[in-house]
């Protein structure tokens, strides 16, 4: 089962990883212990891998720290909703593998919520309910196979 972190709109790059914790002053390993560490403490510390982040429109604003992008990714989430995504993290977690899903399920799926996520089967069963979450792009999903899209492009650049 996975759990639901609910976040709101415009959550920016200082919020998932202040600059303080910029990979130059902390080892890249351990970017995920500091992911909400101001804008939510608990988050780090009891996110499981396979949860799921529900937030508003313009996920991931701000600057263009790629490394907050990282951090969500080395805590294993299975996934980010939200109806939007900055430009600019959106690239980077596709660079990365985090899969980003554009839907807005604020009404439907609640904070703390379990429930249970069939990536393949593209479906969210939750409470009786069933999600269904619409089929990504050819591309980006032969990117979060290979682990992102820079190990999908030396992939395909060797053969």
């Amino acid at each position: 089962m996975a759990r639901i972190w609910s976040f709101g709109s415009d959550v920016d790059t200082d919020q998932i990883v202040p600059g303080r914790y910029a990979p130059y002053m902390t080892r890249d390993e351990e970017l995920g212990r500091y992911a909400f560490i101001e804008a939510r403490p608990d988050f780090a510390a009891a996110v499981r891998p396979g949860d799921l982040i529900v937030a508003g429109p313009n996920f991931g604003c701000g600057s263009s720290r790629e490394y907050a992008a990282q951090a969500l990714h080395l805590t294993g989430l299975a996934g980010i909703f939200a109806p939007s995504f900055a430009r600019i993290f959106y690239r980077n977690a596709a660079n990365l593998g985090l899969r980003l899903f554009e839907a807005d399920l604020r009404e439907e799926l609640g904070d703390g919520e379990e429930v249970d996520f069939d990536f393949e089967g593209r479906v969210i069963r939750a409470g009786g309910r069933e999600l269904a979450i619409e089929e990504p792009p050819e591309l980006l999903l032969r990117a979060w196979q290979a682990g992102g899209l820079a190990a999908l492009l030396f992939a395909e650049a060797r053969r």
